[in-house]
């Protein structure tokens, strides 16, 4: 029982020290200027790391906050930051790198604490209207206190 009991804090231990280190990861971009056809000028388009393009395609185990962005119609498709809201991308206070667009298989309840989320990871350096991670389907793994 005790070693049942062990085991079940470490998995849930690395369960959030994973999804702290992937942000982490996650980080490891630079920047190059690319023309835009459509806004007539150049923009700043995402450069993956080694590292980064090795998660493309794998499931990942990721904390973060649930961002409340209008236009986005139900629980099941939201915005995922490394940093709440009053710190995340959105009012200025980290860069494009620390959120993600989810599509989550089941509607996940707003929750202003950080959540823990497990899903495929797809990676944009394309498309300047749309962010440059998405976490496809996506479910919630726990509430972290």
């Amino acid at each position: 029982m005790k070693k049942l009991l062990l085991f079940g804090c470490f998995l849930i231990l690395g369960l959030s020290l994973s999804g702290q280190s992937t942000w982490k990861t996650l980080s490891k971009i630079t920047y190059k200027k690319q023309f835009d056809e459509l806004m007539g000028f150049k923009v700043d388009m995402p450069v993956f790391s080694k590292d980064v393009k090795a998660l493309e395609g794998i499931e990942i185990t990721i904390k973060g906050y649930i961002i409340p962005v209008e236009g986005y119609k139900s629980h099941k498709e939201f915005i995922f930051s490394a940093f709440p809201y009053n710190m995340c991308f959105f009012c200025g206070g980290a860069g494009p790198e620390t959120v993600m667009e989810v599509l989550a298989d089941e509607a996940v309840e707003y929750s202003a604490e950080a959540v823990v989320l497990q899903g495929i990871l797809r990676l944009n350096n394309t498309d300047i209207n749309q962010l440059m991670y998405k976490l496809e389907n996506a479910v919630l793994v726990e509430d972290v206190e």
